[in-house]
């Protein structure tokens, strides 16, 4: 089978939020190339001090992102995709795409892939596993775009969630990808949710998700963004995006939000914590709690009195 290897090239400075980036959109997982410390990581790794001249000679100011697609799936919707999402988060970026022969990619991307306990309800289980647990089960495939719980921003989100979610809740995921956090506070017990997110391509793969968990008849996904699409009010927003993106949608959100509302915020790299808030709370938001997970951040926040 051919899949295809879609390759980013940024600065080093944004190599962070491109990755959250590129995380929310890879069908098959993403490996990045960064040569910027590589004399300190062979030192800890191998314990030697001899390193091959090719590698000392890869540009040490940039890094390489590789996102595989699954084959059959669309590489100009993907691009088109990920220039929309790098735009917004402000990132420059250069792409090549090619051609990868890997027998039964899929599977092998498997065996990385086991069930999660998040949160106190929470557990995030492969479709193809078993898990005997008294948790609430998310089913998951993670062949299907972003969203297996693995990633920090993900986790934290899937945190707030379940800290959050009583029941019977109007929940609006903004930049749904494949639905992960839409179908999580349903089966919470949320009583409808509303993904919205640019990509076509979305809305299969959240319908697939959330048929997987028995949960499609509750959840609506629009293609557009946030201005176009949402509507009325919300008991819980969230937004699992990029930092750039949070602060270009906050001045949005308050009038978007019921009574005692939250809004979760996440896919924020720490050294632009400050700056995020900063924008919310200019927006009309309060912060109540602040979650990080190595080196990501989480802002949950509730409409100024």
């Amino acid at each position: 089978m051919e899949w295809t290897d879609i390759r980013l090239t940024v600065a080093k400075a944004d190599a962070d939020n491109a990755e959250a980036v590129a995380t929310m959109i890879a069908e098959g997982g993403i490996y990045i190339e960064d040569y910027s410390d590589i004399e300190q990581q062979v030192a800890e790794i191998a314990h030697v001090d001899l390193i091959e001249q090719e590698l000392l000679d890869k540009p040490r100011d940039t890094v390489i992102i590789h996102m595989y697609l699954e084959p059959g799936a669309s590489p100009v919707e993907t691009l088109a995709l990920i220039q929309a999402r790098m735009e917004a988060a402000g990132i420059a970026y250069t792409v090549e795409t090619e051609g990868v022969e890997q027998e039964d990619w899929q599977n092998g991307w498997r065996k990385y892939y086991h069930p999660m306990d998040i949160g106190k309800r929470l557990a995030i289980v492969p479709s193809w596993q078993e898990y005997d647990t008294d948790r609430v089960k998310l089913i998951l495939d993670p062949g299907l775009a972003f969203g297996t719980g693995g990633h920090e921003t993900t986790s934290l989100c899937l945190e707030a969630l379940d800290e959050r979610v009583r029941g019977g809740e109007r929940v609006l995921d903004i930049g749904t990808g494949s639905g992960i956090l839409a179908i999580a506070a349903l089966k919470l017990g949320a009583g409808s949710a509303e993904g919205v997110d640019i990509d076509p391509v979305a809305v299969r793969t959240a319908g697939e998700n959330a048929a997987l968990n028995g949960v499609a008849d509750k959840l609506t996904v629009l293609v557009g963004d946030l201005s176009d699409k949402a509507s009325g009010r919300y008991d819980i927003i969230t937004a699992n995006i990029v930092a750039n993106a949070i602060i270009s949608l906050a001045p949005a959100v308050p009038g978007l939000m019921a009574e005692n509302a939250a809004f979760i915020a996440s896919g924020i790299i720490d050294s632009r914590k400050d700056e995020v808030i900063a924008a919310l709370e200019a927006a009309g938001l309060t912060v109540q709690e602040v979650k990080e997970k190595r080196g990501w951040e989480c802002i949950i926040c509730k409409k100024t009195n």
